[in-house]
């Protein structure tokens, strides 16, 4: 089991009260955090983390919360608003001012970027999570929020998968809001393309990460991730698993092996998953396919 996220952030408050204890959830890589505060008028906050994090505002009442990536007082102020939304990078300031006494709840997450990474595999792009972004709007994120809220109220859980599925849903939609989430990215040139899927296909058999194949052909993980699919149309995983199903295909034809043994060979967890992505990639079962071929 992996050790549980502990972000570390450290937090200077000036007339703030935090009401209650809050409430916590951990799920993989991300801590969440349920708050109720109240600011006299003229409190202040600053926060720093070394982790990035995503700050939704579900409840605000009385005076203006604003919230400032300067301490100067003379910057212009962004003023937040309930159902608004603020990212904020590993290791970038934020401070916050109240005019008048104003009640806040808020959701915090927390999130570890390697974890995000191997959760989101082909759909991980780091650039969004490299700026900050204050204050913006989203009906799919907040609807996200607010029932990751509740689960972080309810006394009674869900399964963490639950959890898990939510979170990575909001992190998905993050992505999709971003301003650069539609940028195209070129496709791989030829030489970068041959050396990928060649090293794809002499590896196939074990599990290849990611940053090995970004490695070969000089880019990051991120923009040859971007870049395969554009020049193939399906992402390495993808061109793996397909490498797969071509040995085995030959193994189908060419022996007299079980399916259960062709599976181990080829390098699927057992017979269901083999016949499982077979059906799903070639339309047809494996001993369907074998019995037309041979027939």
């Amino acid at each position: 089991m992996a050790a549980p996220f502990v972000p570390k952030m450290t937090s200077k408050l000036q007339g703030i009260s935090v009401l209650g204890e809050g409430h916590r959830r951990s799920w993989d890589g991300v801590l969440v955090e349920l708050w109720e505060a109240e600011g006299a008028g003229g409190a202040r906050a600053e926060y720093i983390s070394e982790h990035p994090r995503l700050f939704i505002l579900l409840d605000q009442s009385g005076g203006e919360f604003e919230m400032l990536l300067s301490p100067d007082r003379r910057s212009m102020p962004r003023r937040h608003a309930p159902r608004q939304i603020s990212f904020i990078p590993a290791g970038v300031p934020l401070w916050s001012r109240v005019s008048s006494t104003t009640y806040v709840r808020h959701l915090d997450l927390h999130f570890d970027m390697e974890a995000l990474r191997r959760r989101l595999a082909d759909d991980f792009d780091r650039e969004p999570f490299e700026e900050p972004r204050l204050m913006f709007t989203d009906e799919r994120l907040m609807t996200f929020a607010n029932l990751i809220a509740a689960e972080c109220e309810n006394p009674r859980a869900f399964h963490d998968l639950y959890g898990d599925s939510l979170t990575t849903a909001l992190f998905i939609d993050f992505l999709r809001s971003s301003p650069r989430g539609e940028r195209r990215r070129s496709a791989l040139a030829v030489w970068q393309l041959r050396r990928a899927t060649d090293y794809i296909e002499a590896n196939c058999l074990r599990a290849i990460r990611l940053e090995e194949l970004a490695e070969l052909v000089g880019l990051s993980p991120s923009y040859f991730s971007h870049a395969f699919k554009a020049a193939t149309g399906i992402p390495p995983h993808q061109w793996q698993t397909d490498a797969r199903l071509k040995r085995a295909q030959r193994f189908l034809l060419g022996s007299e092996m079980s399916l259960s043994e062709v599976a181990s060979a080829t390098g699927f967890y057992d017979q269901a998953h083999f016949t499982r992505v077979f059906r799903q990639r070639l339309g047809i079962p494996p001993a369907a396919w074998r019995r037309e071929r041979r027939g």
